[in-house]
């Protein structure tokens, strides 16, 4: 008895060998893919890269005691960070306005000096601290408790290596989504649904090949994405590189269902961009790709941790800078399968076909 050549699966492999076919005549693919989540991480790895502390920029307003404020700054121990210069007042205050010094320091006679900073400013507050650190020492007094100073940047506790995991939960949701959502409404408006429709396919099937579709780019993504980090930033992967796959696996099936639920009913190209502008957008902003969510009110921690791209990058930064196990991230693992099994079946029903 021959072999039976149409299983069950049968449908579902040709779609799914189709769609790969159709990649390969979308050459901007390997950029969005592959080239730009390099020359982020290239950029923002340097933009943040070890470097000497910053110098302080200072401008003393001109009076009969600005000498002796630059004097006390040029022998305080801190006189290497601090570059001050004297002006006129108004000179000065322009100056701090348009971000050129990042403090105005005022002698008022008597001892007295005066700081015009700005509060709002890291650079302006962290120099306001400094510049009188270094004026108090000058002067005369003695801190009352010895400290010591540890610097540590080994790798592992670097921006770079908490900004690699986020880079590749991002990419894996914008590929996931763009790619799915564009794709879908390029089919339904040049008529192709139609044509799949009419043939004896399962809906269903049709619906998982263009999901799973994206996982093949996943793993080149993420394997070229750690090692870029590893080679050129020298970044640890304490995790199983089999098990960095998986969650990425996981959480680009996620975000394919998420992705066919934004363009389950779009009829044209702009409104499926909207649409998806409108998911990802909350998960930019709060996810903690470029920055930690901690920093949002603590209120905000349960709505941000129920996000999906929220767990991933939770659970790709616990098995790559700390070698956490599967097993212990079962929470996140539950929050990425409910957000696309959910999204995938409220897909199935709603899909629109012409």
């Amino acid at each position: 008895m021959p072999p039976l050549r149409n299983g069950r699966w049968s449908g579902y492999r040709h779609l799914l060998i189709a769609r790969l076919k159709e990649m390969q005549r979308e050459p901007e693919i390997i950029f969005w893919v592959f080239g730009f989540p390099i020359l982020l991480a290239l950029g923002l790895g340097i933009a943040f890269r070890n470097k000497p502390a910053d110098v302080s920029s200072i401008a003393i307003v001109a009076g009969p005691k600005a000498q002796e404020v630059m004097d006390l700054i040029q022998r305080s121990p801190q006189k290497s960070s601090i570059r001050a210069e004297v002006l006129d007042r108004a000179q000065a205050l322009k100056g701090f306005r348009l971000g050129k010094y990042d403090l105005v320091v005022e002698s008022e006679g008597q001892g007295s000096v005066r700081y015009i900073y700005d509060p709002a400013r890291p650079e302006s507050v962290l120099s306001r601290t400094e510049v009188d650190n270094a004026l108090q020492s000058a002067a005369g007094r003695q801190n009352p408790l010895a400290t010591s100073v540890e610097v540590s940047s080994e790798p592992g506790s670097r921006y770079i290596d908490f900004l690699i995991p986020g880079l590749i939960g991002m990419n894996v949701m914008n590929a996931a989504m763009w790619g799915i959502g564009f794709a879908i409404v390029d089919m339904r408006q040049r008529k192709l649904l139609k044509r799949f429709v009419a043939t004896p396919m399962r809906r269903s099937d049709f619906l998982m090949s263009i999901a799973s579709s994206r996982l093949l780019l996943m793993v080149m993504e993420v394997g070229l994405l750690l090692g870029f980090g590893t080679l050129v930033f020298h970044m640890r992967v304490l995790g199983p590189v089999l098990i960095i796959l998986a969650i990425g696996a996981w959480g680009a099936l996620s975000f394919a269902g998420l992705g066919l639920l934004t363009a389950c009913r779009a009829q044209k190209i702009e409104s499926v961009s909207g649409l998806i502008n409108l998911v990802m957008m909350p998960m930019w902003i709060f996810s903690g790709v470029f920055f930690s969510y901690e920093r949002f009110p603590a209120a905000l921690h349960p709505f941000i941790k129920a996000l999906p791209l929220t767990a991933l990058n939770d659970a790709l930064r616990a098995t790559i800078l700390e070698g956490t196990p599967l097993t212990a991230q079962s929470s996140r693992m539950l929050i990425l399968l409910l957000w696309g099994g959910i999204s995938f079946a409220l897909a199935l029903k709603w899909f629109r076909w012409t």
